[in-house]
């Protein structure tokens, strides 16, 4: 092979390996890939968090939910799971969805296709032995897809699933008032939210802003005329189980 062909070749994995990351474009994904960003029903406003259970968090997030009446998806990190087994049930058992967000919080756009697929099924593995709940979505680190992510994902019948809004609640300056005003700017009908019930990956104490915020948003979305709860309800289109990003 000519040394063109070869770059020609070379060009062509990378771009068939980074191209879908451009998905964590939110504007962009919106418009063209609905279900991707996890837009569902209009009346439905699906609630997420990812990167527990910590048990620092988690249990004042479903003590919050509790008092609502409110059910949303936790995307769990394997590695948390396996150190808060107990705290992984409990999310089940209090009437929760379970999820994937990997084993490991690493960028996948750093990692391979072998690394990438054993992260997904060890993480897939360790939540479900947890929980004993077999786990239907899947959200990788950083919203950031590639296309070995992908390919994975459609072996493990996992269906990836972004957000609409989120309250960027991992930052040093996050404040309950900055968490729901930022998610409040994200909101549409059929949204999918995104917040984080672990401090784990991100600025020390940085939940506790996602706490404050907590109860008024729900109550916002309750009062505002929406239907409040997890994915399993929200009505995503069920094609990108077996077609990844494809639109539906």
């Amino acid at each position: 092979m000519s040394k063109a062909g070869a770059g020609m070749l070379a060009a062509a994995g990378i771009l068939a390996h980074a191209s879908p990351a451009l998905t964590s474009i939110t504007p962009m994904r919106t418009a063209m890939l609905p279900s991707l960003s996890g837009i569902g029903n209009a009346k439905h406003v699906a609630l997420t968090f990812d990167d527990g259970p910590d048990p620092e968090y988690t249990p004042d997030v479903l003590a919050r939910l509790d008092e609502f009446g409110v059910r949303a998806t936790f995307f769990m990190l394997g590695m948390m799971a396996a150190r808060n087994s107990e705290l992984a049930r409990e999310v089940v058992e209090a009437g929760h969805e379970i999820a994937l967000h990997g084993y490991e919080h690493r960028l996948l756009l750093r990692r391979g296709p072998r690394a990438t697929h054993h992260d997904l099924e060890r993480g897939r593995r360790t939540i479900e032995d947890a929980t004993g709940t077999a786990v239907r979505w899947w959200r990788p680190p950083y919203g950031v897809l590639t296309g070995p992510s992908l390919a994975s994902a459609r072996r493990m019948r996992l269906t990836p699933v972004l957000w609409t809004a989120w309250g960027r609640d991992w930052t040093t300056t996050a404040t309950p008032q900055s968490v729901l005003r930022t998610v409040r700017s994200g909101l549409r009908p059929g949204a999918t939210i995104l917040l984080h019930d672990s401090d784990c990956t991100s600025a020390a104490g940085s939940s506790r802003a996602m706490l404050g915020a907590l109860p008024d948003l729900v109550r916002r979305l309750l009062d505002a005329g929406y239907e409040v709860g997890p994915l399993r309800e929200h009505g995503i289109g069920a094609a990108m189980v077996n077609r990844g990003v494809s639109r539906t």
